[in-house]
């Protein structure tokens, strides 16, 4: 692991929240005028490689990665195609988390999921639903995600009280072991039961 790797897995785990110039040197334990160069050679490493889909931003000393500007109506197309189709497995499995403990931020669902979970949040908030309510008072400031009303309407809810209860080995405390159709089944359990009434 060299000195350039580790600063730029903090840029990749930091996501769209990025990581600032004095986190980057803290967590790392690098003087900032040496983090300074290694983020210059990021940069000249992205900009001049016509391979890489990554280009390193700078917004007042915060950091983050993205994707070249020339990518975007490739991105703009991602977002809005899978909107004509249901969600998948990955998505169910991200609001399922969203929805029980929220609010939360994309590394506390990343490591309940213990895969990236960006990708997920963008097209759940693409949907609307999911949105940004405010952000942790923690290094980077990440944002805290919750569901909105559209979730509610999508899943015939009245409000958050109306999510099914989960039963006792559903969702343990730790969420090892978590499944991720954990909300469809908690959803099915409710309308079966509706149906008894």
């Amino acid at each position: 692991m060299t000195n350039l790797s580790q600063v730029e897995a903090l840029l990749f785990i930091s996501g769209d929240q990025g990581i600032s110039l004095g986190d980057l040197s803290r967590v790392t334990g690098f003087m900032k005028p040496a983090v300074l160069a290694m983020l210059k050679k990021l940069q000249t490493k992205y900009q001049d490689d016509p391979d890489s889909a990554i280009v390193l931003l700078d917004s007042g000393q915060n950091y983050r990665l993205a994707t070249k500007p020339e990518l975007a109506p490739l991105m703009k197309h991602y977002f809005e195609v899978p909107l004509t189709v249901p969600l998948s497995n990955a998505l169910l499995e991200v609001l399922a988390i969203v929805a029980y403990k929220q609010p939360l931020t994309r590394i506390e669902i990343d490591d309940i999921r213990g895969v990236q979970s960006s990708g997920s949040l963008q097209k759940l908030t693409v949907r609307g639903l999911v949105k940004t309510a405010g952000r942790l008072d923690a290094p980077g400031r990440p944002f805290k995600y919750v569901t909105t009303d559209k979730f509610l309407d999508y899943f015939g809810l009245q409000s958050l009280d109306d999510l099914p209860p989960l039963e006792k080995n559903d969702l343990p405390d730790d969420l090892a072991n978590y499944d991720s159709d954990i909300f469809m089944q908690a959803l099915k359990r409710r309308q079966s039961q509706q149906k008894r009434d």
